[in-house]
């Protein structure tokens, strides 16, 4: 296999493996932007509180839960809102949240928040809600979810930006097994590191954010907050697994084989080239057809136009091809 066989060998694995930092790209910039309708898209966690209802016995047990509170339940209910500051929804990405609003059944971001490494989304902070209102609002197990969320959120975006790194040394060394197997062996070697993080990184993301999901309306039902999960997120981050790992199978392949070196051998080229070799006679008197058992004093075997004399001298050698430099 020449070098047009050996760039097209390593043109798949270097292929999907910029396809796989396209999307992890893509994953980063969710949340970036909230002018950018589809990077508003691109979210791994959503709360609705479209319709979330806050009864004046939620916020303290000294208010009592009866009919003419119950006449007050709509405007407690704006009145928190507005003293909570709280949107139509939340969008939770990797660096970041959003927040906004409806708008004629359409999702209208108003607000991003400041980008942070190791984010999580924390409704106590974002809410301004103190301790007391906390502990009404939020149940034990609600609050111990938040406690484990945090911890796995930053080892998700620890394993995110391993994985973007490796990814990019994966792009960058690829280049050097155009020339050799041996660049396949160490481009395969970070491959294995990137893909390693990369289905981390995936993993931690999907589970984290379905419990989460799960302890949103389970503890919040009651208040009509309900979460649910980005699709696009996970399309677009599952996707760079895929293509992550069908690299590093295409590179450990290109290690293997696609050498790139051409080993044939041309005996007898009738094209007359320079450089090749011609088959000649056996110095011994050998050849085809039937043999000729003839003997007797006077007879000589055929030479074949080889003198005979230099059969067997020290210096010299028999070639059964001689080269034939034309």
């Amino acid at each position: 296999m020449g070098k047009a066989g050996r760039f097209a060998c390593i043109f798949t694995p270097m292929a999907l493996t910029v396809a796989s930092l396209i999307c992890l790209i893509i994953v980063g910039l969710g949340g970036t932007n909230k002018h950018n309708s589809g990077l508003n898209k691109l979210y791994f966690f959503r709360a609705n509180t479209t319709d979330i209802v806050v009864k004046p016995s939620d916020i303290s047990d000294d208010i009592p839960d009866n009919p003419l509170t119950d006449a007050l339940l709509n405007r407690t209910t704006d009145l928190a809102k507005e003293i909570l500051d709280v949107k139509d929804f939340y969008h939770v990405s990797l660096w970041n949240y959003c927040a906004g609003d409806f708008d004629n059944g359409t999702d209208k971001v108003t607000y991003c928040s400041p980008h942070k490494n190791e984010f999580w989304f924390n409704p106590v902070d974002v809410w301004g809600l103190n301790n007391t209102v906390t502990d009404h609002l939020f149940s034990k197990e609600l609050r111990d979810g938040l406690k484990a969320y945090q911890t796995a959120a930053k080892w998700m975006f620890i394993a995110y930006i391993v994985a973007l790194i490796t990814t990019i040394v994966e792009i960058l060394v690829g280049f050097f097994a155009l020339f050799s197997r041996l660049g396949s062996l160490a481009t395969t070697i970070v491959s294995t590191i990137s893909s390693f993080f990369l289905i981390a990184f995936a993993l931690t993301a999907t589970i984290l954010y379905s419990v989460l999901m799960g302890s949103f309306n389970s503890a919040l039902k009651k208040y009509n907050v309900h979460g649910s999960l980005g699709h696009s997120m996970y399309v677009t981050v599952w996707l760079a697994v895929a293509f992550s790992w069908g690299a590093g199978i295409f590179w450990l392949f290109s290690s293997c084989c696609c050498s790139g070196r051409s080993n044939k051998i041309k005996y007898g080229d009738q094209s007359g080239r320079k450089g090749t070799y011609e088959r000649v006679d056996s110095p011994y008197g050998h050849r085809e057809g039937p043999v000729n058992f003839q003997t007797g004093p006077g007879y000589q075997a055929p030479h074949h136009g080889v003198p005979l004399k230099n059969v067997g001298q020290k210096d010299t050698a028999y070639e059964p091809y001689r080269r034939a430099d034309v």
